[in-house]
């Protein structure tokens, strides 16, 4: 009666991570595969509980950081992504109150603004890019700490 337990456990892990694509229940649905062959051998209900998680948390921790090195290789930061950390001129003075203030950063002009809600920066002051938020670079002064 065991037998169909661990399948449906299985199958259930295995059609959560073809939903998710997140390398979270992979793990514990090979396992459920392992303890699933434990109760065919004959194995009694705590070693087969113990098989499954002893393979699951084996599984998670040698293939797991070796998987997710390799899912998303591909992926690429996004040109807005890419800008920061990037250092940027401001050309149009930055007051946050105002909602006023552009930056030129990789020959491209952004709206700007700072993370505090009365931050000004002055003309032709060198920035660096926090973050994005909407359409606009969060930023602030460079200091010595910047590259």
């Amino acid at each position: 009666m065991q037998t169909i337990y661990w399948l449906l456990l299985f199958i259930i892990l295995l059609i959560i991570e073809i939903i998710t694509l997140g390398l979270t229940t992979i793990w514990f649905a090979g396992g459920a595969l392992a303890a699933l062959a434990a109760e065919l051998v004959g194995f009694g209900t705590v070693t087969q509980v113990v098989v499954f998680l002893v393979v699951s948390i084996v599984l998670l921790v040698m293939t797991r950081p070796i998987a997710v090195k390799y899912f998303n290789q591909e992926r690429q930061k996004t040109n807005a992504e890419s800008l920061i950390g990037q250092c940027a001129l401001v050309l149009e003075d930055i007051d946050t109150f105002e909602g006023a203030g552009r930056v030129e950063i990789s020959g491209q002009e952004w709206a700007a603004k700072t993370d505090e809600p009365d931050g000004k920066i002055p003309k032709n002051t060198v920035v660096v890019v926090n973050g994005i938020q909407g359409v606009k670079l969060i930023v602030r002064p460079k200091d010595e700490r910047d590259r």
